[in-house]
C-alpha cells in the first residue's frame, strides 16, 4: 500500500523558525513600522509554509497582514488626534 503522504514535505526546523519569526513580526508590526514588519512577517510565513510548516506558516502570513493593517490604523488614529 502506498504512503499517502509521500509527496508532502517533512517539516524542517528552518520552516518552524520562519513560521515563529512570522508570528513575532506580526506582533511587532502592530506597534512599530507596520509596513516593514508586516511584509517581513508575510514573507517569512509563506517561506515557512512552503518549507513544510503547514498550516501554521499560512496563519503567520495572514497574522502579519492583519498586524500591519491594525498597526497602520492605530498609527493613523494616534496621528489624527
Amino acid at each position: 500500500m502506498a504512503d499517502i503522504h509521500a509527496t508532502a514535505r517533512p517539516r524542517s526546523s528552518a520552516a518552524r523558525i520562519c513560521t515563529i519569526l512570522g508570528f513575532v513580526f506580526a506582533v511587532i508590526a502592530v506597534f512599530f513600522l507596520p509596513p516593514f514588519f508586516g511584509l517581513a512577517g508575510l514573507i517569512l510565513g509563506i517561506v515557512g509554509a512552503v518549507l513544510g510548516d503547514k498550516p501554521l506558516g499560512w496563519y503567520a502570513a495572514a497574522a502579519s497582514v492583519v498586524g500591519a493593517i491594525l498597526g497602520m490604523v492605530i498609527g493613523a488614529a494616534l496621528m489624527s488626534s
